[in-house]
């Protein structure tokens, strides 16, 4: 079996799950976006809340998993968000329409693209990994290298640089239900105001939203 084939559930340093038809929320970003030290802060604080709920009862296990989860992904995109160093390629107007053009063009090949928002360092997008014609979903795995590959390629033509363009590994998690959905959507289609770009969602050329 290929790393970019359908598996249920993989590991590599954040743990991915993908459930048969799930919609996934998805956020990739730049390769040294964040400094080491507060990688390493974020990373022993998720170690230290899994060693937390690991000693509640069986039954509370999945719901303080899944706040916690919540909180650490909020701290640490809003990390992201006040970042002050590191690249922000993105901004390059050249290089967002790269990333956007990627993201329309696997829309109805490999997933239902629902809503995006391409920021100074990373991106956030939605979606629904369709079937292919051997009858298995599309890996997320295989879909965010189709995500990353050749944008950043073109991408790093376009700065006249060579090497890493993105980090390697995404932060995604499934998404439950209609209600959690509209949540996140509004979440992503409002990130460039609580980032200070803009001041009204539509205002943002580089974001989308199917149903909005």
């Amino acid at each position: 079996m290929s790393t970019l084939d359908f598996k249920p559930f993989y590991r590599k340093h954040l743990p991915h799950i993908q459930p048969p038809g799930a919609i996934l929320f998805v956020t990739y970003r730049l390769a040294d976006s964040l400094p080491r030290h507060i990688i390493r802060q974020l990373l022993d604080e998720r170690n230290a809340i899994e060693k937390q709920i690991a000693a509640l009862p069986d039954a509370q296990q999945k719901a303080e998993r899944y706040q916690a989860h919540k909180r650490l992904f909020a701290k640490w995109d809003r990390t992201l968000d006040r970042a002050d160093s590191g690249p922000m390629w993105l901004r390059e107007t050249a290089v967002a329409q790269l990333i956007t053009n990627s993201l329309h063009y696997l829309d109805g090949d490999k997933y239902d693209l629902d809503c995006y928002s391409v920021m100074s360092n990373h991106v956030h997008v939605v979606f629904q990994p369709l079937l292919g014609q051997d009858g298995r979903y599309f890996a997320l795995a295989r879909i965010m290298h189709s995500l990353k590959g050749y944008p950043a390629i073109e991408a790093n033509k376009v700065l006249g640089r060579n090497g890493r363009f993105w980090q390697h590994e995404s932060y995604d998690h499934i998404v439950r239900d209609e209600a959690e959905l509209n949540r996140i959507r509004q979440y992503v289609l409002y990130n460039p105001v609580k980032a200070g770009l803009v001041d009204d969602p539509a205002d943002w050329p580089w974001s989308y939203c199917k149903f909005w």
